[in-house]
């Protein structure tokens, strides 16, 4: 087979690797985007464990004709899917303490899997790159002009590209219009959480910004934070960089409010009115309709709401309440839908102004997008 040739890349058969901080996510997609085979799995940071684990995926299925990752960080320079080779696993490397979570795991998966198979074309997909042409106002910091001179661009970069593209095109299908014509806030919430505004099919604003620390309150991470109070802890209390961004990665978020990361139990225990959770609760909700409001600001209106990700794909009390936060933009939620909570779904009477929409997440499926149209040249 001659990778690139005209209608080749369309029976591929793509192997997607999601190589997550603890988690692995594998699929085998065939020529139409079916789901061959999966694999879910939990190496850590053992390389010989994931590299059992993508054995094992390998001989569950059809042999792959290529294979996708996941890439959370691809700095200035990897701001579209590209072949992986020696010098992309060397800048990956690079901005390694970008997404410390994240990249590395990546970078194992790529090795590994060329060890398994050494022929096997790997295309690299960056979480990064569906962000990459936001406009100079939406992505400039208001910094010091010589901070930005050691090669790496002080910028907002964004972050859970490749749901948002997914999520923003499913949803215009699902609406029956061509992207080119909505404006919508695509909300990827799960344990990360972010918005997109995109306008016209392109990103022109995100919550996330230089790290995906920025934005929402997340299962454990702060969300956006008076960069003046950190700078009050790191003077007066002595926290140190490794603390501080522990802290703010992995013990904040729902479970430095709670004292629980999951969304499910803050959404139980607030409903029974216990203080704690209650007060998460606000707090996520108020920080999601402020930064919807914003994005729709960024866009100068708003055509549809659309929620994907493991918080927005299942908790219908986020949804509802994020929708009434939103009520003054024309959001408008039929609460039957709602609590139906169907897959790939509209959300909203048929007359709202702004539309809800629900769309499950498929990274996947853009994932092997993208790897077919860099296969295909």
């Amino acid at each position: 087979m001659v990778l690139g040739a005209a209608g080749v890349t369309d029976g591929l058969h793509i192997l997607t690797v999601n190589a997550g901080s603890s988690s692995l996510k594998l699929r085998l997609l065939g020529p139409g985007d079916e789901v061959v085979a999966t694999r879910d799995g939990a190496p850590g940071d053992d390389a010989a464990a994931l590299r059992e684990e993508l054995r094992r995926m390998l001989a569950e299925g059809p042999a792959p004709d290529a294979a996708a990752h996941r890439v959370v960080h691809g700095g200035a320079e990897l701001d579209r899917a590209t072949v992986v080779d020696a010098g992309v696993e060397a800048e990956l490397e690079r901005l390694a303490d970008l997404a410390p979570l994240h990249n590395p795991q990546a970078v194992r998966a790529m090795r590994a899997l060329a060890e398994l198979t050494p022929d096997l074309t790997q295309v690299a997909c960056f979480d990064t790159a569906f962000h990459a042409d936001l406009p100079a106002a939406a992505r400039t910091y208001a910094l010091p002009a010589d901070w930005d001179e050691d090669g790496t661009p002080l910028r907002r970069y964004g972050f859970h590209g490749l749901s948002h593209a997914y999520a923003s095109r499913r949803a215009a299908a699902l609406l029956g219009a061509a992207p080119e014509d909505l404006r919508l806030v695509t909300a990827h919430l799960g344990a990360g959480a972010s918005l997109a505004a995109v306008a016209a099919g392109r990103s022109v604003d995100t919550t996330m910004g230089f790290t995906p620390l920025d934005g929402l309150v997340m299962a454990t991470r702060a969300g956006s934070v008076d960069p003046g109070l950190l700078l009050w802890l790191q003077l007066r209390r002595g926290l140190g960089p490794e603390e501080m961004e522990r802290a703010l990665d992995r013990e904040a978020g729902l479970l430095g409010l709670a004292g629980t990361a999951d969304m499910r139990e803050v959404v139980a225990r607030a409903a029974d009115d216990e203080d704690r959770a209650s007060l998460a609760l606000d707090v996520y909700i108020h920080r999601l309709g402020a930064s919807i409001a914003a994005m729709a600001a960024a866009m100068g209106g708003l055509d549809a709401l659309v929620f994907t990700g493991g918080v927005g794909e299942n908790s219908a009390a986020v949804r509802e309440r994020a929708c009434a936060a939103t009520a003054f933009l024309g959001v408008a939620l039929d609460r039957t839908a709602n609590a139906r909570g169907a897959p790939d779904s509209l959300l909203s009477p048929p007359d709202a102004r702004v539309a809800v929409v629900l769309v499950a997440a498929r990274e996947d499926l853009e994932m092997a997008r993208q790897a077919r149209a860099v296969l295909a040249g």
